[in-house]
């Protein structure tokens, strides 16, 4: 079964970390990212950008029209999503109490209960 992880941030949690910092914490994400690549059970791993280049897209009067940031006003915003596929939710919920962050942010972790099919 299929489940997505999401990971919440903001830019004053990002701009709190030390430049010096940075390095080891995205070897940890990048080591938590090939251990389970390795076991099949990471499909894709996705780093968003800032919320600041976040667009909100409607269709008005059959015409798009663009706003900036997320459609939630909020300071948290998804910061990162992972995509998994594993045995049950118990596996994935164990692989997101693995993650380098889960000690100082929740990991969501969500249920894909329909996959539309992309190749016909």
């Amino acid at each position: 079964m299929k489940y997505l992880m999401l990971i919440y941030g903001n830019q004053e949690k990002w701009d709190s970390i030390p430049a010096d910092a940075w390095p080891a914490a995205i070897a940890r994400q990048e080591a938590f990212n090939n251990k389970y690549v390795g076991t099949g059970e990471l499909i894709g791993a996705y780093g968003l950008a800032d919320a600041v280049n976040a667009r909100l897209i409607r269709r008005q009067d059959g015409a798009p029209a663009v706003t900036d940031g997320p459609y939630l006003e909020t300071k948290e915003y998804i910061a990162s999503f992972y995509l998994l596929d594993c045995e049950n939710a118990e596996r994935a919920e164990q692989i997101a109490a693995d993650m380098p962050w889960a000690d100082e942010e929740p990991v969501e972790v969500w249920p894909i209960l329909h996959e539309s099919p992309t190749n016909p």
